[in-house]
């Protein structure tokens, strides 16, 4: 038999128990634009079950295919209530994702105003200002920098011509973990090429890149004035001679 339809009604449309409590969980957790889209989506469905085939066909719907239409109907309504669910959770991980960067940005601009305090706000120290920046965040972000431009009443262009000009400074994230390979004469001919594979191999990261997770940032310096006991890596300004692969597993994995 047709299925019975309840005296439930939505925007004039008579529904099913099953179909308005559908249509009702829809309108959970979306904004007004989304809301609207997805309930249009739900009402055309049920447009084409009840009303065309009534207005625009003389044919009757066979009794299978008026049962068929509202079970495809509800199976669609599930599913959009499926996707409406899924764009709250993106939602709400967005909202989070934000609150913590603002958190971020306002702890280091705190600390960008005790170090340039520490200084009396002196501009002749710039260099110094942005060197404690660097070795407090591992980066100079742009946000600290027009920070200190506007505290120090500096040009925002000579800072940065002061970032970019010295290499110890970097414009972009880095690890918790510094890691550098020498790549000089001496460690050269010891094998420092086959001692980088080694650490591409287990960071999984190049020179120049950072890991995904923060931890560490892996790059190459010319000399590190200890050629006797190449090749050398430093981790964090501690020196290691010829470190194997075992070794540089255990070193990475006691750090944070």
């Amino acid at each position: 038999m047709p299925k019975r339809k309840t005296k439930t009604a939505f925007i004039g449309i008579k529904l099913t128990a099953q179909e308005a409590a559908l249509l009702t969980k829809l309108q959970d957790g979306l904004n007004s634009t989304t809301k609207t889209q997805v309930l249009l989506k739900g009402l055309d469905l049920m447009d084409k079950v009840y009303l065309s085939t009534s207005v625009s066909s003389n044919v009757a719907l066979t009794e299978k295919e008026e049962m068929s239409s509202p079970i495809a109907t509800n199976l669609e309504l599930a599913r959009l209530e499926y996707e409406a669910r899924q764009y709250s959770i993106r939602v709400q991980q967005a909202k989070s994702k934000t609150k913590e960067v603002m958190r971020q940005v306002a702890q280091e601009l705190s600390k960008t105003d005790e170090i340039v305090d520490k200084h009396k706000g002196d501009k002749s120290k710039l260099i110094q200002v942005l060197l404690e920046l660097q070795r407090e965040n591992k980066w100079l972000s742009e946000e600290s920098l027009k920070w200190v431009s506007q505290k120090l009443d500096v040009p925002l262009t000579q800072i940065y011509h002061m970032a970019t000009f010295y290499k110890i400074f970097s414009l972009v994230p880095k690890g918790r973990h510094s890691i550098m390979v020498c790549t000089g004469t001496s460690c050269e001919v010891r094998g420092t090429s086959h001692l980088l594979d080694r650490v591409i191999k287990t960071l999984k990261i190049r020179p120049g890149e950072t890991s995904s997770d923060m931890r560490f940032s892996l790059g190459t310096v010319k000399c590190l004035g200890c050629c006797a006991l190449g090749p050398v890596m430093v981790i964090d300004g501690k020196y290691y001679s010829r470190p194997s692969v075992k070794e540089i597993e255990q070193i990475t994995a006691t750090l944070d």
